[in-house]
């Protein structure tokens, strides 16, 4: 019977912990979006709005992070449990890394803005919109293969992951 409720409590806090790191992700890809937004419209009051985000999603990081290893001293978890844990530790730390993109996004912008640049500096928005479209998309995969703790669909977004490269690719050969 203790066990049973022990599971239980540990289910609910993985449940916790996993419904929060969703809330990261999206948080996240709102931050992507506005950043994107941001620099196609030369917008310093989105840029802003980005760089106060950047702020929640570091506080959320870090708190995560915090109950990971709580939960990890007080439940000395088994290997297959451990493992999910170890994996959630390193979902948020490339949330974090996402957003602090995002976040030199914003910089950009803020910094091209007070140099006076003129929004009709020739920026391939196009190209920029085609390149995070493809990386939203794979965020937004991935955080719904990690919602489902689907693996197969983890692999497909490693898989399809070439396509962004290759866009990437071809953006730094036009600018160049």
């Amino acid at each position: 019977m203790a066990d049973k409720h022990l599971s239980s409590q540990f289910d609910a806090e993985l449940s916790g912990i996993s419904s929060r790191v969703l809330t990261m992700g999206g948080a996240v890809e709102s931050q992507v979006a506005q950043a994107m937004y941001a620099l196609s419209n030369f917008s310093g009051d989105t840029a802003s709005q980005v760089l106060r985000k950047e702020e929640e999603v570091n506080a959320m990081e870090v708190q995560i992070d915090a109950d990971l290893s709580t939960i990890i001293a007080r439940r000395q978890p088994t290997a297959r449990d451990l493992r999910l844990l170890i994996a959630v530790s390193k979902t948020i730390a490339n949330l974090e890394r996402v957003g602090d993109e995002a976040a030199r996004i914003a910089r950009t912008v803020q910094r091209l803005l007070n140099s006076g640049v003129s929004s009709r500096m020739r920026v391939p928005v196009q190209d920029l919109n085609v390149e995070a479209s493809l990386a939203m998309a794979q965020l937004r995969k991935v955080l719904d293969a990690f919602a489902r703790l689907d693996t197969a669909a983890a692999i497909e977004v490693l898989k399809s992951d070439d396509a962004i490269d290759r866009e990437f690719d071809g953006l730094m050969r036009k600018l160049i």
